[in-house]
């Protein structure tokens, strides 16, 4: 109980938490998850995760959202780079994306385990539809809103976004899984010369 108290002394409990979380996925993968091994490690008591994120699905979802809006700082860095021509911007964000992933296999896996999140969360929609919605931006010139993605009835989701996002993801899951070296020299710019969006 005393390292708990100086977790909360120095404001820092969430973040050992959430650090503890992303050591054990890192690990053990998701399946190897448990609130008792966070608060274990974070040198808490069982219950302070509980307190702080309700329970396993909230504290996964804090990591999550963590990961999307690191992934969003990336894609905002590769626009940068990109500079005022659209397909370089596009392609930028394409690089940032794999590197993102292949660098962060854990976090990046956990981002996409729906079953696992809670979905509805607004900070973890907030910012999983903004990693998103800086992708649409760059191909189609327009953001989109949560209520775009959440509900396929509205209009707004431009299926050239959806195309490009499939590509892009399922090089840097395959990449992940060691099927090929994303540095090859060639590879993967070859492979988002295909994006001509």
């Amino acid at each position: 109980m005393k390292s708990e108290s100086k977790s909360y002394h120095h404001g820092d409990l969430r973040q050992a938490l959430i650090g503890a979380t992303e050591q054990i996925l890192t690990e053990r993968g998701l399946e190897g998850f448990s609130m008792r091994e966070a608060a274990r490690r974070a040198g808490v008591s069982p219950a302070a995760p509980a307190h702080h994120f309700g329970d396993a699905r909230g504290l996964l979802t804090a990591v999550a959202t963590g990961g999307f809006l690191d992934l969003q700082q990336a894609l905002r860095a590769a626009n940068a780079e990109g500079g005022d021509d659209r397909v370089a911007r596009i392609r930028a964000q394409a690089r940032a994306y794999i590197r993102f992933g292949v660098a962060h296999p854990a976090r990046f896996d956990l981002m996409w385990r729906c079953e696992a999140l809670n979905r509805a969360d607004p900070a973890y929609l907030s910012a999983s539809v903004g990693a998103f919605s800086l992708l649409h931006e760059a191909i189609t010139g327009v953001g989109v809103l949560a209520e775009q993605l959440c509900d396929a009835a509205k209009p707004g989701i431009d299926v050239r976004a959806v195309a490009a996002w499939s590509l892009v993801h399922g090089f840097t899951t395959l990449a992940r899984q060691g099927n090929f070296d994303p540095e090859m020299p060639g590879l993967m710019d070859g492979v988002l010369a295909t994006l001509t969006v």
